[in-house]
């Protein structure tokens, strides 16, 4: 039996049936700081050359601009989204938001690598509390059908384009400004989201025992920590000695041999142990969770069958999705040298798709259901990367890049919008936010995860084709270049079949049809 729903705009605590009126306004306010966790993920790829040159930043050391921001982030989120649940969605919005702009002005004035890597480290803990609350704001704001596919065709063109975007405004940053405005463009949207959020959005929060679970936060953090930890260093271990080698085969080229072969990044002892380790601790924390009165993460949230389903498919298209951004990046710039800016407008058709198909995917949504479009988006989006792993050295942007990423767009507004909706469908007033923060870890995670098995296959690619080219007596600079392009193709051939992976995974686990999506008032919202 559905509970009566509080609406957010009763005084006191009154109860209404009226929807609340705000709710529109809310959906702006909220997905200008969604746009902002999203983009901080990519804006920095572009600037990394600029970062590192300024701030005497070595090559080993580099990679914890990115990882310090995804590490914090993938590890605090199931926090982040029970915090939210209990403390108060909108209070946790505005702290997260604040944080973040506090954050992002701090890596601004960075004069050293440890205090940028430490800015980078709080944006994802802020973006923790940010993300979740978010998604969680939209679950009891809209609780009619069409209405909610609409807000969450928006959440899903900010999730699936976002990337494309901060790829093209770092380059746009970085070559007519400054790397700082990566960081610095953070304040005015967050600060404006802020002044607005307080009148506009309002408060919601769990009802009932809200104590914090906190040997399981404990358990959980560490545990996604460390999983997305050593993922992370395999990845960059396989980049560091594909690096090596490739330098020690062009100086022996001339002698013709012998060549060496770089390790892979899987011979990395310590990454192992971290992913053990994170591994070990998140089994703890099921076992604590399936004991606990007050867990913070609930196993119904994950057991049931399409919420269950739905964030494996977020794991396996998270993980897919990096082959576009990262290699696709790479090849722009490093085979067709395309300036930053140039680089980033030509990452802009997977954007276009997915602000197409998302817009339909709202309306579809509630009259065939969840299931039919995360299925054809996934293939779809598969067959956008499939089409990209043919490209060349001399491939022009027309003829294979535009139309593979316009069909991964495509593809992806139509898996987001109904997986966004699918993975908290039923979660229940008390579990809104640990629910919208699993869908964003298993997002982390799977992103993670498929950096590392994709930079692996594509340094064993390249590495392969070098070899072989050299010891054909091939100009080393002309093998170089086409062994990085066999190396993006490959990832590109491989992320097209983990998207496939998560269409099957839809296709088979999935059951629920329309009329499981919620009536009006399924949702119920608690003032605070």
């Amino acid at each position: 039996m559905t509970e009566p729903r509080t609406s957010p705009a009763a005084p006191d605590g009154a109860s209404t049936d009226e929807p609340y009126e705000k709710r529109w306004l809310a959906l702006g306010v909220i997905a200008m700081t969604v746009l902002l966790v999203i983009l901080d993920a990519t804006i920095v790829n572009i600037a990394l050359p600029a970062v590192t040159t300024d701030l005497g930043i070595s090559a080993a050391s580099q990679q914890w601009i990115v990882t310090a921001y995804t590490l914090t982030f993938g590890g605090f989120l199931l926090l982040g989204g029970r915090i939210a649940d209990f403390w108060g969605r909108k209070r946790t919005y505005l702290v997260g938001a604040a944080g973040f702009a506090v954050a992002s002005a701090l890596g601004g004035i960075a004069q050293n690598e440890a205090m940028l890597f430490g800015a980078r480290a709080l944006q994802g803990v802020f973006g923790a509390l940010l993300a979740p609350a978010s998604l969680a704001l939209l679950t009891v704001l809209f609780t009619d059908p069409k209405e909610r596919a609409k807000a969450f065709g928006v959440y899903g063109a900010i999730a699936g384009g976002g990337s494309a975007v901060g790829l093209l405004l770092g380059g746009v940053l970085t070559e007519y400004a400054d790397w700082r405005w990566c960081f610095w463009v953070n304040l005015p949207v967050a600060l404006l989201a802020i002044v607005l959020a307080i009148p506009i959005v309002p408060e919601s929060k769990a009802p009932g025992d809200t104590s914090y679970d906190i040997p399981g936060a404990v358990l959980v953090t560490l545990g996604l920590g460390s999983i997305v930890y050593g993922f992370t260093r395999v990845a960059e271990a396989a980049q560091t000695n594909a690096a090596e080698a490739g330098a020690a085969n062009a100086a022996v080229a001339a002698q013709g041999g012998p060549f060496v072969t770089p390790e892979s990044g899987w011979a990395d002892g310590l990454a192992w142990l971290f992913i053990v380790a994170g591994l070990v601790l998140v089994a703890l924390f099921v076992a604590l969770e399936l004991r606990t009165r007050n867990p913070l993460l609930p196993m119904r949230i994950v057991l049931d069958r399409n919420r269950g389903g739905a964030y494996l498919t977020s794991t396996l298209v998270g993980a897919g999705l990096i082959g576009a951004f990262f290699f696709l990046s790479l090849y722009f710039q490093q085979v067709l040298g395309y300036e930053p800016v140039v680089a980033g407008l030509a990452s802009l058709p997977t954007t276009l798709g997915v602000f197409i198909s998302a817009g339909a995917a709202s309306v579809l949504v509630p009259r065939i259901g969840p299931k039919p479009l995360m299925v054809a988006g996934g293939l779809l989006a598969a067959a956008g990367l499939f089409t990209l792993s043919f490209v060349g050295l001399d491939t022009g942007f027309w003829q294979l890049p535009f139309p593979g990423q316009l069909l991964l767009g495509l593809g992806l507004g139509f898996t987001f919008v109904p997986l966004s909706n699918l993975a908290l469908v039923g979660a229940g007033p008390n579990d809104a936010g640990a629910a919208s923060a699993m869908l964003n870890a298993t997002q982390q995670v799977g992103a993670s995860i498929g950096t590392a098995v994709l930079a692996s296959l594509s340094v064993s690619a390249i590495s392969a084709y070098t070899a072989d080219a050299l010891a054909s007596g091939s100009d080393p600079q002309a093998a170089g270049l086409a062994a990085q392009v066999e190396g993006y193709t490959t990832a590109f051939t491989w992320a097209s079949v983990l998207l496939v992976a998560g269409a099957l995974v839809s296709a088979f686990l999935i059951k629920a049809t329309k009329e499981d999506l919620p009536a009006e008032g399924d949702a119920v919202v608690h003032v605070g």
